[in-house]
C-alpha cells in the first residue's frame, strides 16, 4: 500500500490539508479560511477554535480520501509568531490569538530597546526588537487580559496549540524553529533563556516543552475528532518548512516563500553565526539525530496580503487570480510605486510606524498600474532583503528557488530575476511549506530514509534568467527607495 504524510498546514488566513505520498499518485487537499479580525488600527487577531476546527475539518477530508490505513503520520507547519494562551484543564482559549501581523507591541519594544536591552536580545534570540515577535504578545496577553497565573496556564504558538488539540492534551509542546522566533529562547543552546522571559514578565512554566523539528512528539487521541494514534512527527515553522521542502539543505542555498508575506531563508549550516545587520538568525531545523541547521532570514511582513487588499479593501480586483494578467495588461506602472507597509516594514528596515504609501499617482493612473505596482513591490521588497543580506555575510546569491501563492506568476518571476540579476527557479511542487512538513515527519516514521531521498523529490518547473542590461531595473529600484522613504516613521 501506497503510504502518505499528511502535512497540516495552518496559515494566516486558511487551514490547508494535504496528502504527500511516496511515489507518484496524485495529492489529496482539503482547505478551509478562517475570519481575520482587525479590532484596531494595527491589530490583528484570530480565533483559535475557529482555526481547530479548520484543521479537523480539512485532516478529516484528507483522511477520507486516502484511507486512514495510508496515512504514516501528520507533519504540522504554522503562521510563527502568533500566540493563544489556554487553560490546560479546560482546553479553552483566554480570548483572541494575537497574530504575527499585529503592531500593538510597538511601544513597549521601543521601551526595552531605549532601556538597553536590545543587545541582549540580539546576542540569545538572533532577532530584533519588534512586535511581530511572540515574547512582548505574551507579556501583553498576560497584563491586559488578567490572565491568571497558575499551573493551568499554557502559553503558546500556533502549533502549540494544534499539538495539544491533536494529542488530547497529552503533550505540550512546540518545536525549536517556532521556539527561535518568540524572542524567549536562547538559539545556541534551543532553551528557554531564564533572564529573557524574566524581562518580559513570562512564566516558564506555561511554556511548552521545546522539541526538534523531526522525531515523534505523541498520536492523536481518540478524542482529538479525527482518526486515533495517527503519530504527529514532525513540526516546523511555515518559513523553515519551506527551506526544507525547496530542498535548501547546504549552506548557500536560498528561497523565498510568497505568501501572505515573503521571507527570505539562507542556510547558513550547522554554526550559528553572530548577529547580522537587518537580518535575523534563526533555527532553520533540528532532526531527530540532532542535527541543526541555522539559517539568516529577511521578514517582509505584506506582499500576498496586499493583494488581499486590493481585492477586499478597494474592490479593485474580484479574485486575486486577477491580479497578474491585470498587471501584465500595461506596460508599466506610469510612475506608480506601492509600498504596502499595511503592518509596518519588516527586513531590512525594521520600521513598525511605517504605513502603506503610494506614490506617483497621475490622472492616468488607473487599477492595471495599482495593481501591476503592488506586484513589482515584492520584487523590490525581496531585492532590499537580498541585498541587505548579501552586504553582511558576504555571501553572493547564486540563485533564488521561489514558492508560494504568487510565484506562479511568470511575471513577478522574470521581475524578480532582473531585479536581484540572478536565476530565479520554480519547482514543480511550489507548496514547499507543506512538502517540508511532511517530509520532517516522514523521515521521523521512515517513510523516506534519508534526506537524501527526500531532496531528490525536487524538480524543476522554470528556470528565469535577468536581464543583461540591469540599467532600467536599477534606475526602479532607486525610485522604489525613495518611495520607501516616504512611507517610514509615519505614525506615531
Amino acid at each position: 500500500m501506497t503510504k502518505c504524510v499528511i502535512a497540516l498546514d495552518a496559515g494566516t488566513t486558511g487551514v490547508r490539508s494535504r496528502a504527500v505520498f511516496t511515489d507518484d499518485t496524485s495529492t489529496v487537499a482539503s482547505y478551509r479560511e478562517f475570519t481575520q479580525h482587525y479590532p484596531q488600527p494595527g491589530w490583528v487577531e484570530h480565533d483559535v477554535n475557529e482555526i481547530w476546527g479548520a484543521a479537523v475539518a480539512t485532516l478529516n477530508a484528507v483522511i477520507e480520501q486516502v484511507g486512514r490505513e495510508s496515512v504514516a503520520a501528520i507533519g504540522i507547519t504554522n503562521q510563527r509568531e502568533t500566540v493563544v494562551a489556554w487553560n490546560r484543564s479546560t482546553g479553552e482559549p483566554y480570548g483572541t490569538a494575537i497574530v504575527w501581523q499585529d503592531r500593538r507591541t510597538a511601544n513597549r519594544c521601543d521601551e526595552l530597546a531605549a532601556a538597553g536591552h536590545l543587545d541582549l536580545v540580539r546576542e540569545r534570540t538572533g532577532l530584533v526588537l519588534d512586535p511581530y515577535f511572540s515574547g512582548t504578545k505574551f507579556e501583553w496577553l498576560l497584563r491586559e487580559r488578567d490572565i491568571p497565573v497558575d499551573d493551568d496556564l499554557a502559553l503558546g504558538t500556533i502549533d502549540a496549540w494544534l499539538i495539544w488539540n491533536l494529542t488530547g492534551g497529552e503533550v505540550f509542546a512546540t518545536d525549536v524553529t517556532n521556539a527561535s522566533r518568540t524572542m524567549l529562547c536562547d538559539i545556541r543552546t534551543r532553551t528557554w533563556d531564564p533572564d529573557l522571559c524574566a524581562l518580559l514578565n513570562v512564566p516558564m512554566s506555561a511554556l511548552p516543552d521545546i522539541v526538534p523539528s523531526s522525531g515523534r512528539i505523541g498520536v492523536t487521541s481518540e478524542h482529538c475528532g479525527i482518526s486515533a494514534d495517527i503519530p504527529v512527527s514532525g513540526v516546523a515553522g511555515d518559513q523553515q518548512a519551506a527551506l526544507f521542502g525547496q530542498a535548501c539543505v547546504e549552506p548557500g542555498m536560498a528561497k523565498n516563500t510568497y505568501g501572505t508575506g515573503s521571507f527570505v531563508l539562507l542556510n547558513v549550516g550547522e554554526t550559528c553565526p553572530p548577529p547580522t545587520e537587518g537580518m535575523l538568525t534563526t533555527v532553520a531545523w533540528t532532526l531527530a539525530d540532532g542535527t541543526t541547521h541555522y539559517a539568516l532570514e529577511g521578514a517582509i511582513f505584506v506582499t500576498g496580503a496586499a493583494i488581499q487588499w486590493l481585492r477586499d479593501g478597494l474592490n479593485i480586483i474580484d479574485d486575486a487570480a486577477e491580479s497578474g494578467p491585470l498587471a501584465e495588461s500595461v506596460d508599466d506602472t506610469g510612475g506608480v510605486y506601492f509600498v504596502p507597509a499595511l503592518a509596518g516594514l519588516g527586513s531590512p528596515w525594521w520600521d513598525p510606524y511605517a504605513r502603506g504609501t503610494i506614490v506617483g499617482i497621475t490622472r492616468g493612473t488607473g487599477r492595471a498600474e495599482i495593481t501591476r505596482a503592488t506586484v513589482e513591490s515584492m520584487a523590490y521588497q525581496t531585492r532590499d532583503v537580498v541585498d541587505a543580506m548579501v552586504a553582511a555575510s558576504g555571501t553572493s546569491l547564486k540563485e533564488l528557488r521561489v514558492d508560494g501563492g504568487a510565484s506562479i506568476m511568470d511575471f513577478l518571476c522574470q521581475i524578480q530575476a532582473d531585479q536581484l540579476g540572478v536565476d530565479v527557479l520554480r519547482p514543480v511542487d511550489q507548496e514547499t511549506t507543506a512538502l517540508g512538513a511532511a517530509f520532517l515527519a516522514g523521515l521521523a516514521e521512515g517513510v523516506w530514509a534519508s534526506p537524501e531521498e527526500v531532496l531528490a523529490q525536487w524538480s524543476l518547473d522554470a528556470s528565469f534568467s535577468p536581464i543583461e542590461d540591469r540599467t532600467g531595473a536599477n534606475a526602479q529600484h532607486a525610485q522604489w527607495l525613495r518611495a520607501v522613504g516616504r512611507s517610514r516613521g509615519w505614525a506615531h
